[in-house]
């Protein structure tokens, strides 16, 4: 096992190597620049005065190895946008509100979503069965920003129950509609594997046995089927870890959450390469070691997996 995790954190850099090529390569191939302004356009000596300061008018590798470097170091570098503020520390501000949100749409996804998977597996072919598919069909089916928008428009509009916007932190109402619009598509996700994975489950020969000595299907369900069950579950949980990054990004901007998400998003719009850059550093260590976790995880759920 150790050996294991050793090889799998070496290749962990390669990968993030090239994350960081394609990203550099595609964020200084995109037309427009930092100090491009619909508005009010720079003068040209002005622009040559902000790419010498920010050594935009260095050959491409360089800008490449010196941000490299840095980065190394945990130093995103300046932001062309907050001038007060470097790309660090403006990721350290925003990662904490986004972390929050993300762990409060997972765990609503996985309350969610593996009940329901279990309740349809256990009630197959009948009306709960059929109810709990239309459920997860319209969860995949729908994108975030317009469950947001519609979440919005129900309880803050219509209902009056809770606010349009904003964020005060985990135990603030203002949670509930960003988590349920974020955590819905990973919900339905689970539940569709979870179904899927139980039922197979289920009609294996030990199941029977199970039966047959008596136990309640209760038993059989929890203490035998589930766990077996739950390997190609814990998969997609991993996977569904980006689906939360990605919707993050539109309810975060919608719904005027002051996260990780809502800043890429300016920064893309407004071209600033060290915080685009450090974002997707960022994002491209949490799921790889996501999917780390996954990985180790499948040893203590089914014995007979053993890494070598």
């Amino acid at each position: 096992m150790a050996a294991y995790i050793i090889r799998r954190f070496l290749w962990l850099i390669p990968s993030l190597l090239v994350i960081y090529t394609i990203t550099f390569l595609l964020v200084h191939a995109t037309p427009g620049g930092p100090w491009d302004e619909s508005e009010k356009p720079l003068p040209a000596a002005v622009k040559a005065n902000l790419n010498k300061q920010y050594h935009l008018d260095d050959p491409l590798y360089k800008q490449y190895l010196d941000y490299l470097a840095n980065a190394l170091r945990g130093d995103f570098g300046p932001s062309y946008r907050s001038v007060e503020r470097s790309a660090s520390e403006i990721i350290q501000a925003t990662l904490p509100v986004s972390l929050q949100l993300g762990l409060a749409s997972m765990l609503f996804a996985l309350a969610v979503g593996i009940p329901l998977g279990v309740l349809a597996a256990v009630k197959q072919n009948t009306w709960v069965d059929y109810a709990a598919s239309l459920i997860t069909v319209t969860g995949i089916a729908t994108p975030p920003f317009v469950r947001v928008a519609l979440l919005i428009v129900l309880f803050s509009l219509a209902l009056r129950w809770l606010p349009t916007g904003g964020w005060n932190g985990l135990f603030d109402p203002r949670i509930i509609i960003p988590t349920i619009a974020i955590g819905s598509g990973p919900a339905a996700i689970l539940a569709r594997y979870v179904r899927s994975s139980l039922l197979e489950v289920l009609n294996q020969d030990y199941m029977r046995t199970a039966r047959a000595k008596g136990l309640s299907e209760r038993a059989v369900v929890i203490k035998h089927a589930l766990k077996n069950a739950m390997i190609p579950v814990v998969t997609v949980a991993g996977v569904t870890l980006s689906n939360v990054i990605i919707a993050s990004f539109f309810v975060e901007q919608i719904y005027e959450i002051p996260g990780l998400g809502r800043r890429f998003i300016d920064s893309i719009s407004g071209r600033d390469y060290p915080l685009i850059l450090g974002i997707v550093l960022l994002f491209a260590v949490l799921i790889s070691f996501i999917n780390l976790l996954v990985d180790i995880s499948y040893g203590f759920l089914d014995p007979r997996i053993r890494y070598q």
